[in-house]
């Protein structure tokens, strides 16, 4: 089976090679979740070390992506994804079987663990930040407008069933607990995790046939692309608006979106006397919604490709759609979370959990395919810096967006605030972020519908003009 679609069918990706290059998130979030999840835990409660040591370690690791426009751009000058994602992939396996042998270190010498962990943690950020930056502009510039939001789906859940499949395996092979164990069951699993994402990857660039408009058929030879510095490249994309009010939108929407991370459960043990493992069957039931979100977008994108409109115009327009819905169904759901500690309402609380994953689901997916509808926008062949600059105001948002919410609540506390009106002040401000992310996204999305209209307009000239000659 071909990795483009042959004649009669879509341009761009099948779904055989969507689904491949989602297997490249499964390997990365397999990866990612060692980290942040297993010698989190590790940390704290075998070593019983300080919260705050795997804290700055994670933040750490966010803050280095603040280099993706830079590894964006080094993918930009190439015209090839592939070496980045490969390369990146490594790094990520090498910072996190370093983490690994650090966090076994720390049992003996916390001070030389601490040390060697700074250094994987900062591994792991570049991993991060080159693999993933240039596996969306590759997926951004190869799938068909209207297979986006269905392929973000995809992508988003297959790096979820990365996060599911790492654990539940780790976790059996972890007991009984010992830091050889450690090192031997998280550098076994990073290694595999490289090989799935290599195999996954392999040759999928090299059959990818972009079906670019005509006009854009004289792209500058790479010469020209690399006589741009890496500055003047991002000075050329903050240049343009529309790029400079998606990031906003993306630091303003991931903020609301993972602010709520450390405070949902403690909300519900202090106010709601919930036991550990009743909050969490309650994540669990947000993470249910998050999902559904998910699907219900890839279904219906599939759907409204099949409607009789001009998939060019309609693509924009549902996917601004899907993200206001998205963030509004979410600031909502935030609302309720708060009034239910008023109203002392258990039932409540589980609905509006619910409710909040299924808004995040379906915002976070529509945004990512709004992310590769904008990405081949504005001065060409740049789109790896653009994607990148997106990339590092998520990771800003998500090093923030913890902190932000467990701040907000002690911050709250301090002023002698009841822990019911500390909580809920916080997740009110969380829902006013959400409504200033949708109306950046109604914004957003007009430029979108400008852009497209323009390039109509450009197309249907040069058409005219070679009908003529």
């Amino acid at each position: 089976m071909s990795l483009h679609a042959t004649r009669g069918r879509q341009p761009g990706l099948s779904w055989l090679a969507i689904v491949r290059l989602g297997l490249v998130q499964t390997a990365l979030g397999a990866i990612v979740v060692l980290t942040t999840a297993t010698l989190n835990r590790v940390m704290v409660v075998e070593l019983q070390l300080p919260a705050t040591v795997p804290g700055v370690l994670v933040a750490l690791h966010y803050f280095v992506q603040l280099l993706r426009p830079r590894w964006g751009h080094g993918s930009d000058v190439g015209q090839r994804r592939t070496p980045w994602i490969v390369g990146g992939m490594a790094v990520l396996a090498a910072g996190a079987i370093l983490a690994a042998v650090a966090t076994a270190v720390m049992k003996s010498d916390v001070t030389l663990g601490v040390s060697l962990a700074v250094l994987a943690y900062a591994l792991i950020g570049v991993g991060v930040g080159a693999a993933g930056t240039s596996l969306l502009v590759l997926v951004a510039k190869s799938v068909a407008a209207e297979r986006r939001a269905p392929a973000a789906s995809v992508m988003w859940i297959m790096m979820i069933a990365g996060f599911v499949i790492t654990s539940a395996l780790t976790g059996q092979f972890l007991d009984p607990f010992s830091p050889a164990r450690l090192v031997g069951v998280c550098g076994a699993a990073a290694l595999a995790a490289l090989v799935l994402a290599m195999l996954a990857v392999w040759r999928v660039e090299a059959a990818v046939t972009v079906h670019d408009a005509p006009i854009a058929a004289h792209s500058r030879s790479r010469a020209a692309r690399s006589r741009y510095s890496f500055a003047q490249a991002l000075g050329l994309v903050w240049s343009e608006q529309r790029s400079r009010r998606f990031t906003l939108f993306i630091l303003v929407s991931m903020l609301a979106y993972s602010a709520q991370d450390l405070i949902l459960e403690p909300y519900a043990g202090i106010v709601f006397g919930m036991t550990l493992g009743q909050s969490t069957k309650l994540s669990a039931l947000q993470n249910g919604g998050v999902l559904l979100g998910m699907v219900l977008v890839a279904l219906a994108g599939q759907l409204l490709a099949r409607l009789p409109l001009s998939r060019r115009l309609a693509q924009p327009i549902s996917l601004r759609a899907w993200t206001v819905s998205g963030c509004s169904l979410s600031a909502v759901s935030l609302l309720l979370i708060a009034v239910s500690g008023n109203l002392e309402l258990t039932g409540l609380l589980r609905v509006a959990v619910f409710s909040l994953g299924l808004g995040n689901g379906v915002f976070a997916v529509a945004a990512i395919g709004s992310m590769m509808e904008q990405a081949s926008s504005g001065h060409q062949n740049r789109e790896g810096v653009r994607v990148g600059l997106w990339g590092a105001a998520q990771a800003i948002a998500f090093a923030l967006g913890g902190l932000f919410g467990a701040a907000g609540v002690d911050a709250a506390r301090s002023l002698a605030a009841p822990p019911l009106l500390a909580y809920a002040s916080v997740f009110t401000v969380e829902a006013l972020l959400f409504m200033l992310a949708a109306r950046l996204a109604v914004v957003v999305g007009r430029d979108a519908e400008k852009t497209a209209q323009g390039a109509r307009a450009e197309r249907l000239q040069y058409a005219r003009g070679v009908n003529q000659t």
